[in-house]
């Protein structure tokens, strides 16, 4: 069980704080049920979800040191665009891959949609909708749990991660 005052992932939200522990009952004569209240930091207004929810995925914001150690593996990640002129299908892969919901299968996300725009572009073609969205949702996620991690702006987070692999390309 969270804490007040802890930093979680709430689902496609993103970063949240527990900002309390409420007991309410689900109902006039239902059974009462600890809710936590969320409130995030990275859009407005305020959640509240049961203590026992297994419908939306909840887990610890990553350490400073596991950001860290996921910015160093950057060089090495192998993330291949994803062709695929059926939406739906394009739609479910995106999903599949973000489905483990955390911070590596985002950044091959962010990667792999990335590496698709590029090839378009050259291309002088149009850049996917679907990509686009897809793309942008896994950077903000992404984005978000590094900044707080690392203690920095989410808007220096990109500049932060450069930095750090020029730091680690001078240092071979």
């Amino acid at each position: 069980m969270y804490q007040t005052g802890d930093l979680i992932l709430y689902g496609g939200t993103g970063v949240c704080r527990v900002t309390d522990i409420i007991t309410q009952k689900t109902s006039r004569t239902g059974p009462e049920r600890q809710y936590y209240v969320l409130e995030p930091l990275y859009q407005t207004g305020t959640i509240t979800t049961p203590v026992d929810n297994d419908k939306v995925f909840t887990r610890p914001v990553i350490t400073k040191d596991e950001a860290m150690d996921l910015i160093d593996q950057i060089p090495s990640i192998e993330a291949q665009a994803y062709h695929n002129q059926n939406l739906q299908q394009l739609e479910n892969h995106y999903r599949a891959q973000m489905g483990g919901h955390d911070c590596l299968s985002l950044l091959r996300v962010t990667m792999s949609a990335y590496r698709k725009k590029v090839e378009r572009e050259e291309k002088k073609l149009k850049f996917g909708a679907v990509d686009r969205r897809y793309m942008e949702r896994a950077e903000n996620l992404l984005y978000g749990e590094l900044a707080v991690a690392l203690g920095i702006e989410k808007d220096h987070v990109q500049d932060f991660i450069a930095r750090r692999l020029e730091l680690l390309g001078a240092a071979k």
